[in-house]
């Protein structure tokens, strides 16, 4: 007797069911926008395993994300931003590079020694960026310190990582790993890799590293804090452990965590509508800081969004206070900077991390 397959059995379920509602979402969308344009750009300074730097931020406008293409990320609205027809062509892309040269020199006194350059989803995936265009940036930044791009795990590759190290940059690969957990990275996040695969992008990181001379290679992994569906103590204990998993593997020395933002046309932005979802609280993401601090890999973190309702936030009192903190801890990595900002709201914090659970989200707002 025949049995139905994998596919009939998942069929309106798991990842089906999550794609199949986060491409009716995004069928909303009416904004077009200019191949000619980058998304954003902007000057920060960032913690490396090399010390502080002055970044340039760079998140180029691409066709998006393929995975996106199929439904997604839970709460990734990237795609949304992404230019219509999946393709943008090798000419497009470099005038946004220019376009963030000039936006670097207009608003800095001096460049930039770390480039991170972002996309609607994987800078090593060619059919998102050719690599004639990904040796043309190589090229463009050789002579500055060090660059990030960022990629899903699939196409890391040392081979890719190469065109950057020739130039003599040290290189930087953030991959979207979210958590550890892959129960909660399929459910939740609705990605479709294994922790497995991040382990094996380290590995190509490392191979790069071996075969370039007089720089570095390395991994960023980007963690997600409070995906839905996770209640605030889970999604604490998520990120603790996950911190603690990335720290493990050899070439990951930096991680990442991102507090879940609200973002437009996204399935994250549908639960937020219906009072199913409330962003983690500015106090969970110190909780974790201060408690991965002694990890053997820099922790940071950077609430898009802190102090609104779609971003991480408080009581709204001691937002600014708190964000003040994750920024010091971000450059210092000292955890003693939490012990200066207290406010009333801890409180309630305290007992929704103890009472919420997943069947009563969220118990506070």
């Amino acid at each position: 007797m025949s049995k139905p397959s994998p596919e009939v059995y998942e069929q309106g379920k798991g990842m089906d069911a999550h794609n199949q509602v986060m491409r009716e979402i995004r069928g909303r969308k009416d904004k077009t926008y200019d191949p000619t344009e980058p998304t954003r750009v902007w000057i920060d300074e960032d913690n490396t395993p090399d010390g502080v730097y002055q970044s340039l931020t760079i998140i180029l406008n691409t066709g998006g994300c393929r995975w996106a293409r199929a439904g997604g990320c839970t709460m990734c609205g990237y795609v949304a931003e992404s230019v219509e027809g999946g393709t943008v062509a090798h000419e497009d892309l470099m005038t946004q590079v220019q376009a963030c040269l000039d936006h670097e020199q207009e608003n800095a006194d001096e460049q930039s020694g770390l480039i991170k350059i972002y996309t609607s989803g994987s800078f090593l995936d060619e059919r998102e960026v050719p690599a004639e265009t990904r040796q043309a940036i190589a090229e463009t930044f050789g002579d500055r310190e060090r660059i990030v791009v960022e990629s899903l795990p699939d196409f890391v590759d040392r081979e890719k990582i190469g065109d950057f190290t020739a130039q003599g940059l040290n290189t930087d690969v953030a991959v979207g790993l979210e958590t550890a957990t892959d129960r909660v990275r399929h459910d939740c996040v609705n990605k479709y890799f294994d922790f497995a695969d991040f382990e094996d992008a380290c590995a190509q990181a490392r191979a790069a590293d071996a075969a370039a001379e007089a720089v570095d290679v390395g991994i960023k992994a980007y963690l997600l804090m409070k995906p839905p569906f996770l209640s605030e103590s889970e999604a604490i204990e998520d990120m603790k452990s996950s911190i603690r998993r990335c720290a493990a593997v050899e070439g990951c020395h930096t991680v990442s965590m991102n507090p879940t933002n609200v973002q437009k046309f996204t399935e994250v932005e549908q639960l937020y509508f219906d009072d199913g979802y409330r962003p983690p609280w500015l106090w969970s993401v110190a909780e974790v800081l201060e408690s991965t601090a002694d990890e053997e890999v820099i922790v940071v973190s950077d609430p898009v969004g802190h102090g609104s309702d779609r971003g991480a936030h408080n009581c709204g009192e001691c937002d600014d206070r708190v964000q003040k903190a994750i920024k010091d801890f971000d450059l210092r990595q000292d955890e003693s900077v939490f012990e200066q900002v207290t406010c009333d709201c801890e409180h309630t914090w305290e007992v929704v991390v103890e009472r919420e659970t997943s069947y009563n989200l969220p118990l506070a707002r």
